[in-house]
């Protein structure tokens, strides 16, 4: 079982960036852990999303119990793996990968999402 669960909604609204939005429950662990697993979400999404993202899109990383013990480059695979599968659209990948569209009125496209930003190696 990976260590989280990616939804994609794209959102027609003519803007190509991607956004991300990252959540872990209590269920996982306390406030540290919690932490712990967005900061890696995040390391992930600047390395994966500009490359293998979908454009005008938002991806969403639901943290998953034990995915805080995954090895970063297992969780990275996984990554990539998941965003091959939504990338065809393989009718079997619906069972953990969710590619949503857009239902009626909904909150500001803005609400809860950050905007992916390209991350060049060397530059800190």
């Amino acid at each position: 079982m990976p260590g989280f669960v990616l939804l994609l909604r794209e959102r027609h609204d003519g803007d190509s960036a991607m956004r991300l939005g990252i959540t872990v429950t209590k269920k996982i662990g306390n406030a540290v852990v919690r932490n712990r697993m967005k900061r890696r979400f995040r390391a992930l999404a600047r390395e994966l999303l500009p490359a293998q993202g979908v454009e005008g899109a938002d991806h969403v990383l639901i943290g998953r119990e034990g995915g805080i013990e995954r090895d970063f480059a297992l969780l990275a695979q996984e990554l990539e793996k998941a965003l091959r599968k939504i990338q065809r659209q393989d009718p079997k990948a619906k069972v953990l990968l969710r590619r949503q569209e857009p239902r009626g009125e909904e909150a500001p496209h803005h609400a809860g999402f950050l905007p992916v930003q390209e991350h060049k190696s060397g530059d800190k």
